[in-house]
């Protein structure tokens, strides 16, 4: 009964959304969405989303500057920087290497770049979150990626190449939007999403359990914890948040 439900609700829910469809199939939506829509989307969601976890952010990025390397310089590489709502977390002085799978961030970019000039900014690559050979092995000290792996091709692959780039020692901090517990509510609503939602914003998964590849990852330490982001009517609202240590 349940998977009828969803089914006959995602077939509702496309039928709303026909227009993307539609786009997508003729080749358009997916373009537009690349340079208009979802970086302007994506600036305007971080804002509120911001708003909603500033104080969990603020209390993840606290020991950051525990993970210097021995020359005392911290060298921290953002993956899926997008607009750059971290960069307010960052210690004074931390050098940063800005990368994403898309370059038409710019404009949210420089605004958060030239609010934040206490941290120096080293480049900006366009790269895939699991190809990375732009960056050396082991020449960071920190990896940090916010809601990012939600729309990855391959977390594994990912996670791989955040051990790769990290010295050892070094930490990868993560906060990232997951499936709800399978017995809610929440979680019938985000199957009932998941295929429009992904269309409408780039790939966009809501029912990964992405705690569980960070638990099956190489690192010696994993600090993870699962909490709540109060955003009312959207589909992500569970979150996990934490670090782990190569």
């Amino acid at each position: 009964m349940t998977e009828a439900s969803i089914l006959v609700l995602r077939a509702c829910l496309a039928l709303l959304a026909m227009p993307i469809y539609l786009l997508s199939f003729l080749g358009i939506w997916e373009p537009f969405c690349k340079k208009v829509f979802f970086p302007f989307f994506l600036e305007k969601l971080s804002a509120v989303h911001e708003r909603k976890v500033k104080k969990q952010k603020q209390e993840l990025f606290r020991n950051l500057p525990d993970f210097k390397s021995p020359s005392g310089e911290l060298k921290l590489l953002e993956i899926g920087t997008g607009c750059g709502p971290n960069f307010q977390f960052y210690p004074p002085g931390c050098r940063v290497t800005c990368t994403d799978i898309n370059p038409n961030f710019q404009q949210g970019l420089s605004r958060s770049m030239n609010k934040n000039q206490h941290v120096q900014y080293e480049r900006f690559l366009v790269a895939s979150a699991e190809d990375l050979h732009q960056v050396p092995s082991g020449s960071v000290d920190a990896v940090v990626c916010t809601l990012v792996l939600c729309s990855v091709q391959d977390i594994n692959g990912t996670l791989r190449e955040v051990l790769r780039v990290l010295r050892p020692g070094g930490a990868f901090y993560f906060l990232e939007h997951v499936a709800a517990d399978r017995s809610s509510w929440k979680y019938f609503w985000q199957q009932v999403c998941y295929p429009t939602w992904k269309l409408v914003f780039a790939g966009c998964c809501l029912t990964r359990e992405t705690w569980k590849n960070l638990e099956q990852a190489n690192f010696s330490e994993l600090i993870l914890w699962h909490t709540r982001v109060a955003l009312p009517w959207t589909p992500i609202e569970p979150h996990i948040i934490g670090y782990a240590v190569k």
